[in-house]
């Protein structure tokens, strides 16, 4: 892995331990990360003029958000979380199905299971999760037009109900940067947003599909309150009393 990814995932990584404890030390973060102390103060400089933590005095305070890496970058974050959530998701699908999957890292982890389908109909407005479905020709795959993202390297286009009008979407898989009991799904980017709102709409099941990193967390956007979603998985570690809370919601809640 080249010097230009090593950066990016090293900072997304001390956002997250940052997040995790509340404040930690330049010291703390230096021996965490085998790098020098000098790096680390360049690393929290960098990520407060970003505005993604709070530099103090020797070390760093979370501000409880998180920037939006690369694609590419955020595949690699808990690779093996995502494998097991795709998998559970994949075991949802039915033959014939036709189902969405957003842009998300952890929605594209659902693709190597959907291989052994036929007959399935893939809406996405992933351009990677098409690419990745070219070898599987008895998979169709709609793309709708709209803006490249290049962040999630996906097309992003508010105005898309033409395109959606006449549509029956069997199953929706939708990731998210956060899920609380009151705010339900949360992401951060508005366009992205407003894709997944539109679709959230026209899906005849919501599935959620985050790691236990992401309960608790709210990001600046709701794109499903609880009452529009069915299921959600996520792997072994959420709280339990906001599991406890999402299911008293009739939430489905798969634990991988």
């Amino acid at each position: 892995m080249g010097k230009e990814h090593r950066l990016p995932e090293r900072r997304q990584q001390i956002l997250e331990v940052v997040q995790d404890a509340g404040q930690l030390s330049v010291a703390e973060l230096s021996a965490q990360f085998d790098v020098s102390e000098v790096t680390i103060r360049q690393d929290l400089q960098a990520l407060s003029e970003q505005g993604f933590l709070l530099r103090t005095r020797g070390g760093a305070l979370s501000v409880n958000t998180m920037p939006e890496f690369s694609f590419d970058v955020r595949q690699h974050q808990h690779a093996a979380q995502k494998a097991k959530i795709g998998q559970a998701a994949a075991n949802l699908v039915s033959h014939g199905d036709t189902i969405f999957l957003d842009a998300s890292t952890t929605v594209h982890a659902i693709i190597p299971y959907l291989k052994d389908y036929s007959e399935l109909t893939v809406i996405t407005n992933s351009l990677k999760a098409a690419i990745s479905l070219l070898d599987a020709p008895q998979i169709q795959v709609i793309l709708p037009g709209g803006s490249l993202r290049r962040e999630s390297i996906s097309l992003v286009d508010p105005m898309c109900d033409d395109f959606l009008r006449d549509i029956n979407i069997q199953i929706g898989f939708f990731g998210a940067r956060g899920v609380t009991g009151d705010e339900g799904l949360t992401d951060v980017n508005q366009n992205e947003v407003a894709m997944k709102r539109a679709m959230v709409e026209r899906c005849r099941r919501v599935v959620g599909v985050l790691d236990s990193r992401k309960w608790g967390k709210i990001a600046a956007y709701t794109f499903a309150n609880l009452e529009q979603i069915d299921t959600l998985i996520t792997d072994n570690d959420p709280s339990d009393a906001l599991v406890r809370q999402i299911r008293e919601r009739h939430v489905e809640v798969i634990l991988v």
